[in-house]
């Protein structure tokens, strides 16, 4: 079953900001929110659970060194992702 993903106003901001500066980028984001979608516990995803302040979310790999960090939410009574950023490992934590 495939999940609705919800962009936060944050996600949407640093994906815009990513593309901007590296326009490649681009591709490798659209992919991975596909994959993202269709199974969020694809191994090419590489998802795990975050620690810390960050608890409450999940990351994921959209290519060597770009994250998406998301929740597992309800919307609507379907299963949904949260979009919280797009980043690199270091711009992210």
């Amino acid at each position: 079953m495939k999940r609705a993903l919800l962009p936060t106003n944050a996600f949407l901001r640093s994906a815009r900001r990513l593309t901007r500066k590296n326009p490649v980028l681009a591709e490798d984001l659209q992919i991975t929110l596909e994959l993202l979608a269709k199974d969020a516990f694809d191994p090419r995803l590489k998802a795990h659970k975050l620690k810390g302040q960050f608890s409450a979310s999940w990351a994921c790999s959209a290519g060597y060194d770009l994250r998406i960090v998301f929740q597992f939410v309800k919307h609507k009574g379907q299963k949904a992702i949260l979009l919280e950023a797009a980043g690199t490992h270091d711009e992210i934590y």
